[in-house]
Parts: C-alpha cells; sequence; structure tokens
C-alpha cells in the first residue's frame, strides 16, 4: 500500500489491539510519553518500557501499562506504532520509501475495516507527521555510527560477521547486558539537559549531543550494539547498522 491507497478505519474503543503486543519504541516515541505524563525521559523509561527503553511495557496479563480500562491513558503521546495501527510501516534496509501494510485485526477487534478514504487521509488523522520525521532525524545518526566504527575497529583480528553478531545480541538482550552510555543517552534526552521548548528542537539537541558521543567514543562494541538498538527503535532490521 501507499498513501493513495484507499482505506478508513473506524476505532470503537474496545482495546483489544492493547494486548498481547510488541510495541518497539523510538527515542522520539519515548520523548512524546514523557512530556504527555510531565515526567522526565528517565522516568518514562522506568515506568513504561522494558529494554532500555525501547518497547513498550506490558504487564503479567499482556496488557499495556498506559492502558485505563480500555482507553490508552497515553493517547496524545502515543507511540506511532499505535497511531498507525492498524497499519505498520514495513522498512527495507538502505531505502528510503516507506510500504505501508495493513496489519491483521486484533482477536475479538470492534474496529471497522473500510476504503472510503486514503491512507494519506488516515495518516494525517493519526497526527503520525512529526513521528516520522524526528525517526529520519534519528536515523542520520546511523551513518555517523558507522564511519567511527570503520575508523576504529580492528577487522584485520577481529571477524566482521562475529563482531556484528555479538553487537545485535547486546543490544536486543532484556537482561544481563553490558553497561552502554551511547544506549542510555539514546532514550533519555532530558539527562543529557537536551530539553528545550518545543520538541522538534529537543530532537536537534539530541541529535548534537549522540553525535558528540559517537565521534568521542573509542569503543567500537559499544558502539555497535547502540547502532543496532538505534536501528531497531526506528524500523529497521539490524543489518542496517551494519551496511
Amino acid at each position: 500500500m501507499n498513501r493513495n491507497s484507499p482505506f478508513s478505519y473506524l476505532c470503537n474503543a474496545c482495546g483489544r489491539c492493547c494486548h498481547d503486543k510488541v510495541i518497539t519504541l523510538s527515542p522520539y516515541d519515548v520523548l512524546r510519553i514523557a512530556r504527555t505524563r510531565r515526567i522526565t525521559t528517565a522516568e518514562a523509561i522506568a515506568h513504561y518500557t522494558i529494554r532500555r527503553g525501547s518497547i513498550l511495557k506490558f504487564t503479567e496479563h499482556s496488557e499495556c501499562v498506559a492502558l485505563e480500562g480500555v482507553r490508552c491513558g497515553l493517547h496524545r503521546g502515543r507511540p506511532l506504532a499505535c497511531r498507525l495501527y492498524p497499519l505498520g510501516i514495513e522498512r527495507i534496509d538502505g531505502v528510503a520509501e516507506e510500504r505501508l501494510i495493513k496489519l491483521e485485526p486484533a482477536t475479538g477487534s470492534l474496529g471497522v475495516y473500510g476504503d472510503q478514504a486514503a491512507v494519506a487521509d488516515f495518516l494525517a488523522e493519526q497526527q503520525v507527521a512529526s513521528h516520522l520525521e524526528a525517526n529520519a532525524r534519528y536515523g542520520s545518526l546511523l551513518p555517523k555510527f558507522r564511519e567511527r566504527i570503520s575508523a576504529i575497529a580492528d577487522f584485520d583480528r577481529v571477524e566482521p560477521r562475529e563482531f556484528w553478531r555479538r553487537a545485535v545480541r547486546e543490544a536486543l538482550a532484556e537482561s544481563s547486558y553490558d553497561p552502554n552510555p551511547i544506549i542510555d543517552a539514546i532514550f533519555d534526552s532530558d539527562r543529557l539537559g537536551c530539553a528545550r521548548d518545543n520538541d522538534a528542537a529537543t530532537v536537534s539537541a539530541h541529535i548534537g549531543v549522540l553525535a558528540t558521543m559517537i565521534r568521542l567514543e573509542t569503543n567500537p562494541a559499544t558502539l555497535a550494539s547502540a547502532a543496532v538498538l538505534l536501528a531497531v527503535s526506528l524500523g529497521y532490521s539490524p543489518s542496517e547498522a551494519m551496511r
């Protein structure tokens, strides 16, 4: 599907799509959660996420921690994946164009699909533009990661496939992972002093600080695992960090 494809969706607020999901979060998603709840990004990470800020937390009963009855307690600051539902964006590594896909409805969903409008209308209603723009800006850090890793990693001594295999395993671990200041910084913009009067300015400041951290980092393994997690948080496969 593309933005001109016929599509409409009526949400009937049944809350079924807020169960049994894995919702990947971008740095901007975490920022919006924090601003909506009027808490710091560190507090948002602690309360609403797992895997160091990169996945939305669900309860032991498989429901989103933000769910209040059948309503979203974060609706104004809900993540991109939630705004897009029941659509998804399929990212192709190295390709800028987006490909939209229609997802299967959640079991028992009361939402109604249709074709009375276009995908573009649905996206506008869900206010996804700022999320997509912010994600593209964070994506500009991936070449910086690759350049810095190429400059300092000794691939004559370290086999590249094993190096990246370890990076992926470390990045996607939900426990027993090594400390990584860049990963912490990717999701916790407030800790870096990046808060500004508006989200766009905060993102700009955040990206600037992250770029400096990347340039100064001397451990290629630290850079590689951070690059992988950033790529995944933006909807790409881990290989986008390696390209």
